[in-house]
């Protein structure tokens, strides 16, 4: 059988991945629809390796990791159980893989936004490369909630706005009661009508 093997290169990483064509999709012969095997190099970090589902896991955890990334909130992916998590790690970003064999320790790199950038465009070049024709179960991108928008805000600023606002109103209330009212005093009508009803009489009396 025609045995497939595609490369995707960047500056600091290489993913290379190994399969074969699902014919019963009907694919092509240059198409592949089964990854038997993959491959990820980073320089200087060791090498990773393994089957689909790791590779499934770290398209799941590492690419909405990038994106809170590139909205500044710092978060990680990925559980206890997870085939892959990924984690802020100071200043790196910490890239775990745990093997689904017992006994096998799990595999850590550290990576920088250098290597976690030419990471994701190895993952997005493979999820976007019509040759390989894989149903990708990727979480689909949503709206960031507010509460994660607004929580990446530090406190203070959180908070500038509202005590700007209620300094402005306390002001503005002090300065109007230093103000004097004008004291107007107005005569009521009934008294205006009194005074006509006591001159006409004074005419009549003389």
């Amino acid at each position: 059988m025609n045995k497939l093997s595609y490369c995707y290169d960047q500056s600091a990483a290489r993913l290379q991945i190994e399969g074969l064509p699902d014919f019963s999709q009907g694919h092509t012969k240059d198409v592949m629809g089964i990854i038997s095997f993959w491959r990820l190099q980073f320089i200087g970090s060791p090498e990773l390796e393994g089957k689909r589902d790791h590779l499934q896991a770290m398209m799941s955890i590492v690419l909405p990791y990038a994106r809170h990334r590139l909205s500044g909130i710092n978060r990680s992916f990925g559980h206890s159980s997870s085939p892959v998590s990924i984690a802020p790690n100071g200043n790196m970003h910490q890239l775990l893989l745990r093997s689904s064999q017992p006994g096998v320790e799990p595999l850590t790199l550290n990576l920088d936004d250098a290597e976690l950038s030419d990471l994701v465009r190895c993952l997005d070049s493979l999820r976007l490369d019509p040759r390989v024709q894989i149903p990708w179960d990727i979480p689909l991108d949503r709206p960031l909630s507010r509460s994660d928008l607004v929580g990446r805000l530090p406190l203070a600023k959180r908070f500038t706005a509202p005590f700007a606002g209620g300094l402005i109103f306390i002001f503005s209330t002090f300065i109007a009661l230093l103000f004097p009212i004008p004291n107007t005093i107005e005569l009521p009508p009934s008294t205006s009508l009194q005074e006509g009803a006591t001159k006409i009489e004074n005419k009549r009396t003389n």
